[in-house]
C-alpha cells in the first residue's frame, strides 16, 4: 500500500460513531480522494494532501476558496484590489494576481479541468463534494503551473436516484445567499443535475466620498450536467457552467498617511485615516466578471486498464475600474482593465487496473490559451495642481501656502517654467485631465506534456514509485501603448544640457555646434555631460518624481521578438513502507516546473542586455535597441518576463491511524529557484526572478474522537522561509539617482514578508441528538504568527506594524429526520482586525494603503433536502 503525508478524514468530516451499541469502538470516517488521479482512500494516498469535504464546508460556512485557509494552515489566500485578483499560496509559495500574464504557481482544478487565472477560480459552486489541497510541487501529474501545489475541487456527479435541495442564508450587511440543486434520471442510462446560486451582501467598508460602500457581494451562477452510462464499462460526464460577478470591490484603506496627504487636503480632497473600514473615493471600484465553459469527461473500462479523456473549453471576461489614488481628490480619473481569456485543454490518460506487483499510468495534456488585455489610466482634474504643489514641497512652505501662491500668481511652479521655456502654453500642457496611457497587451500560449507513473509493490508493505513529466511551453506576447502624458516624455537631462550649453552660446539642437564645442573643449564637455545627470547640479532632475507614466517601447520589435519557449523534465521518487497496519512511513523527492511569465503591463521594460539607459546627450553607448533606432526618451530597463521556476521538495514522514486517533507528522525541505516575484513599487509591478527561495519545516495533522460525540482536530505548519539568493531590481526611480538608474535591494538571507513561521488551525465539533434532531456545535481557531508587510526594510519601518491572525469562527445547527437543516453561524466572531496586504500608495511617496480583514459576519442558513 502506498502511503504519504495526508490530512485525515476526521479533519474534514465529523466523527462517525458505531450505532450497534454503546461499547462499539469509535472509528474515523473513510474519505476517497483522487489527488493522484487514481481513486484511493485518504489513508493510502501517497501525496501530501489536505481534504475538506461537504460536511465541513457546510458546518464551517466555507462559502468560497477564500475561506478555505481558515482550516488548511499551509494554504494562504489573498484578496487584492479587485474580485478578479485572488492569490493562492501554499507553504509560502505562490503568485499570479495583478497581471494576467503571470500564471499562478498553485494550480486550481475543478472536476479535473485546469482554471488558469483567479478570475475563473473564485466562483460559488453548487454541490461540492470535497476540496483537496496538495502541498509541494505537483508537476509530475498536473504538469503546467503546479510548482507550488494544487487545489482540486470535486463536485458531486449526477445521480440516478432523484434528489433535490434548496438552501437560503440571511446574514448581516443585508446578506442573502441562495442555492438550489436537483438531480435524477432521464432514462435508465442518462442522469442530469442542475444547480444555481446567488450571493448578495452590502459593502462593509464605508465610502465617505462620492462612491458607494465597498467590498460588497453580488454573484450569480448556474451549472448543469449530464451523466451518460450506456453500459457498466463506459461513462460520459458533460458539464456546462456560467457565473457572473458584478460588485464594488475592493477597498484599500490608508495605513500610513505620508507627506503627500497634506497636498491632497490642500486641493480640497481627503485621505481617510484611523479607521480600518472607511475610505474616501470619487467613485466605486467596479468589477464585472463573466466566466463559463464546457467540459466532457469520458471513462472507458478496457479490462486491464481504464482510458480517461477530459476535453474543456473556458472563457473568462473581466471589466474593472478603480479609483486608484484612494483619496477624494480627483488625481486619477480612471484606472480600467478589460481582460479576455479563452482556454482549451485536453487530457488523455491510461491507468492500469490489475492485481499485479506493478501499477502504472501514462497520459498526455494539451493547453491552448489566448489572453487579450486592455488598460487605461488617465489623470484627473486635480492632478496638475497636485504635481505643482508636490514639486515645491522642499521649499518649506505648507501645501496650503503653496497652492494659494500658485493661484494668486505669486509662485510660478516648475512645470509652468518648463512649459514657458519650451514655448508651450503655460498651465495647459503638462498633467492635464485625460492624459495618460491607453494600453493593449496579450499573448498566445500553447503547451503540451507527457506524463507517467509506476508503482512497484516490492513486498506487501513496501512500495516504490517513480513519476516523470515532460512539458513544453511556448508563448508569443505583445505590448502596445499610446502615451499622452506629455511631461513624462520630457528629457530633463537633455533640457539641463541645453540650458548649460546655452550659457556658452551653443545651440543644443544644432549637432554641428555641439560637435564643434565638444571637439574644442573635450574636458569641459565631459564635465557638462556628468553634471546634467547629477541632481545636485541639475535641479530639473528633482521633477523626475512627477514623471509617473514614462514612454513605453512597444514589443515585439526589431530587437525583442516577444517569444519564449521552455521545456523541462520533472520527476517524483517515493518509497512508502507500512510498518504496521496502523503506522505508515514514507520518503519522497519531487521536482516542479513553471514556464516563463510575461509582464503584460505598462511596467514591462527591456532587459539591460538589450538597452543602455540614459539621455542621448550623455553618450550612453551602444546597445541593440539604440543601434536599431528604437530608443525613446526616459526609457528605463527592467524585465519583459520572468524566467521559469524550478521547484524541489524532499519530505519524510509518518502517518498513524487508529480507531479514535490519527496523526501525521512530516518534515519537508522545499525550494524554488527563479521564483517569479511580482512586487508593487507605488507606480508599477516589478516582475523578476528570485535567485532562490526555500523553506524547511514541520507539518502536523491530528484528529481525536475524544468521546462518542466530541471530535477535536489540530493542523499546523511550522517553517523557516528564507530568500537564499535574491536581488530585487525595481523600476521606481529614486530622486537622488539619474533617471536611467533603477533601485536594487539585496534580500539574500532575509525572511520573505507575509509568510508566517507558525500557522495553525484548531477545531472542536460536538455532535449530539435532541429527540429526533441530529445536532452539532462547532468552534474553530485560525492562528498565524507575526510577519512583515514588506521585503523593503525602509517600507516596513514606515508601516511600523506586523501582520498577525487570531480568528475564531463558530456554528451550531440541527437536521431533522425529513431533511430540514438549520445552522446559525459566525465568522471572525471576536473581531480580529488586521491588514492582509499593505502596499505603497499610487503616486504618493511615503504613504501606504492596505486591504483590511473581513469584519465579523454572522447569519442563519436553512436547508431542505427532498
Amino acid at each position: 500500500m502506498s502511503v504519504g503525508l495526508a490530512a485525515f478524514a476526521s479533519l474534514s468530516a465529523p466523527a462517525v460513531a458505531q450505532e450497534t451499541d454503546n461499547d462499539s469502538p469509535r472509528t474515523m470516517q473513510t474519505v476517497t480522494v483522487t489527488s493522484t488521479k487514481r481513486e484511493q482512500t485518504l489513508q493510502d494516498v501517497p501525496v501530501a494532501v489536505s481534504v475538506v469535504d461537504d460536511s465541513v464546508i457546510a458546518k464551517a460556512q466555507i462559502t468560497d476558496l477564500n475561506d478555505l485557509q481558515s482550516i488548511v494552515p499551509s494554504l494562504s489566500v489573498g484578496q487584492l484590489q479587485s474580485s478578479a485578483n485572488t492569490n493562492f499560496v501554499i507553504r509560502g509559495f505562490g503568485n499570479g494576481a495583478n497581471n494576467a500574464g503571470i500564471e499562478p504557481s498553485v494550480g486550481v482544478f475543478i472536476d479535473g479541468v485546469y482554471r488558469s487565472r483567479s478570475a475563473s477560480q473564485i466562483s460559488d459552486l453548487p454541490n461540492i463534494e470535497r476540496v483537496e489541497v496538495l502541498r509541494g510541487p505537483q508537476s509530475t501529474l498536473f504538469g503546467k503551473n503546479a510548482s507550488a501545489g494544487v487545489i482540486s475541487v470535486v463536485t458531486k456527479k449526477p445521480s440516478f436516484e432523484p434528489m433535490a435541495s434548496v438552501e437560503g442564508t440571511i446574514s448581516n450587511y443585508n446578506g442573502y445567499r441562495g442555492k438550489v440543486y436537483g438531480t435524477g434520471p432521464i432514462t435508465d442510462t442518462l442522469a442530469f443535475s442542475l444547480g444555481g446560486s446567488f450571493s448578495k451582501r452590502d459593502g462593509y467598508i464605508e465610502d465617505i466620498g462620492d462612491g458607494p460602500d465597498t467590498n460588497e457581494r453580488n454573484r450569480y451562477g448556474i451549472r448543469g450536467e449530464l451523466l451518460f452510462e450506456p453500459n457498466e464499462d463506459t461513462s460520459f460526464r458533460l458539464i456546462g457552467d456560467y457565473d457572473t460577478i458584478d460588485e464594488i470591490c475592493c477597498g484599500a484603506v490608508n495605513v500610513v498617511n505620508g507627506p503627500t496627504g497634506a497636498v491632497v487636503n490642500a486641493l480640497g480632497g481627503q485621505v481617510v485615516t484611523g479607521d480600518l473600514y472607511k475610505v474616501g473615493y470619487n467613485f466605486g471600484s467596479t468589477n464585472n466578471i463573466d466566466n463559463g465553459g464546457l467540459s466532457l469527461q469520458g471513462d472507458f473500462d478496457l479490462g486491464k486498464m481504464t482510458l480517461t479523456s477530459i476535453t474543456a473549453y473556458r472563457q473568462t471576461s473581466v471589466e474593472q475600474n478603480a479609483d486608484s489614488d484612494f483619496t477624494t481628490a480627483n488625481l486619477l480619473s480612471k484606472n480600467a482593465n478589460q481582460t479576455d481569456i479563452d482556454t482549451f485543454t485536453q487530457e488523455v490518460r491510461l491507468t492500469s487496473d490489475t492485481d499485479g506487483p506493478v501499477d502504472w499510468m501514462v497520459g498526455g495534456f494539451y493547453f491552448d490559451e489566448t489572453v487579450d488585455i486592455g488598460n487605461q489610466i488617465y489623470f484627473g482634474d486635480d492632478f496638475r495642481g497636485y504635481a505643482d504643489v508636490l514639486s515645491l514641497l522642499s521649499s518649506g512652505a505648507t501645501p496650503d501656502q503653496l497652492l494659494a501662491g500658485i493661484n494668486a500668481g505669486a509662485i510660478v511652479p516648475p512645470l509652468s517654467q518648463i512649459e514657458a521655456a519650451l514655448g508651450l502654453p503655460v498651465g495647459q500642457v503638462f498633467g492635464q485631465a485625460g492624459q495618460g496611457l491607453t494600453e493593449r497587451f496579450g499573448q498566445d500560449n500553447t503547451a503540451w506534456s507527457m506524463f507517467g507513473t509506476v508503482d512497484w509493490h516490492a513486498t506487501d508493505r513496501l512500495t516504490a514509485t517513480v513519476g516523470l513529466n515532460y512539458t513544453e511551453d511556448k508563448k508569443n506576447a505583445y505590448g502596445n501603448i499610446v502615451d499622452t502624458d506629455v511631461f513624462s516624455g520630457v528629457d530633463l537631462v537633455a533640457l539641463g544640457f541645453a540650458q548649460t550649453l546655452g550659457n556658452f552660446g551653443v545651440d543644443a539642437t544644432d549637432p554641428a555646434q555641439v560637435g564643434a564645442f565638444a571637439a574644442a573643449n573635450p574636458v569641459a564637455f565631459a564635465g557638462i555631460q556628468a553634471a546634467v545627470q547629477n541632481p545636485a547640479q541639475n535641479p530639473l532632475l528633482a521633477l523626475q518624481v512627477l514623471q509617473f507614466l514614462p514612454p513605453f517601447l512597444d514589443f515585439p520589435n526589431a530587437v525583442e521578438d516577444g517569444k519564449s519557449k521552455d521545456d523541462k523534465l520533472t520527476y517524483t521518487l517515493r518509497l512508502a513502507y507500512d510498518a504496521t497496519d496502523n503506522v505508515n512511513l514514507y520518503a519522497s523527492y519531487g521536482t516542479g516546473f513553471k514556464a516563463t511569465s510575461w509582464n503584460l503591463s505598462r511596467d514591462s521594460r527591456p532587459f539591460s542586455s538589450d538597452f543602455t539607459p540614459g539621455s542621448p546627450v550623455t553618450s550612453p553607448g551602444s546597445s541593440p535597441i539604440r543601434d536599431a533606432g528604437l530608443a525613446v526618451n526616459n526609457l528605463s530597463v527592467g524585465t519583459r518576463y520572468a524566467g521559469p521556476e524550478l521547484a524541489k521538495v524532499f519530505e519524510v514522514g509518518a502517518k498513524l491511524a487508529y480507531n479514535t486517533f490519527a496523526v501525521n507528522v512530516a518534515l519537508f525541505d522545499q525550494e524554488i529557484e527563479g521564483f517569479q516575484s511580482n512586487t508593487f513599487s507605488g507606480t508599477g509591478f516589478n516582475l523578476t526572478n528570485a535567485g532562490k527561495q526555500s523553506t524547511q519545516g514541520l507539518e502536523v495533522d491530528a484528529s481525536w474522537n475524544a468521546t462518542d460525540n466530541l471530535l477535536l482536530t489540530f493542523a499546523g505548519t511550522f517553517q523557516d522561509p528564507v530568500y537564499d539568493d535574491f536581488t530585487s531590481t525595481g523600476i521606481k526611480i529614486d530622486p537622488a539617482l539619474p533617471l536611467s538608474a533603477t533601485n536594487e535591494l539585496d534580500l539574500s538571507g532575509q525572511k520573505p514578508y507575509d509568510i508566517p513561521e507558525v500557522a495553525t488551525s484548531t477545531s472542536a465539533t460536538y455532535s449530539f441528538d435532541v429527540n429526533s434532531l441530529a445536532s452539532f456545535v462547532r468552534v474553530d481557531w485560525q492562528y498565524e504568527s507575526e510577519t512583515d508587510y514588506s521585503d523593503d526594510p525602509t517600507n516596513q519601518a514606515l508601516i511600523n506594524d506586523k501582520h498577525k491572525i487570531s480568528t475564531f469562527n463558530a456554528s451550531a445547527g440541527f437536521t431533522t429526520e425529513n431533511g430540514l437543516g438549520v445552522t446559525v453561524w459566525g465568522r471572525n466572531i471576536f473581531d480580529d482586525e488586521y491588514i492582509t496586504v499593505a502596499f505603497p500608495t499610487t503616486a504618493q511617496s511615503g504613504s501606504f494603503n492596505g486591504y483590511p480583514s473581513q469584519p465579523p459576519t454572522y447569519g442563519i442558513t436553512v436547508r431542505k433536502s427532498f
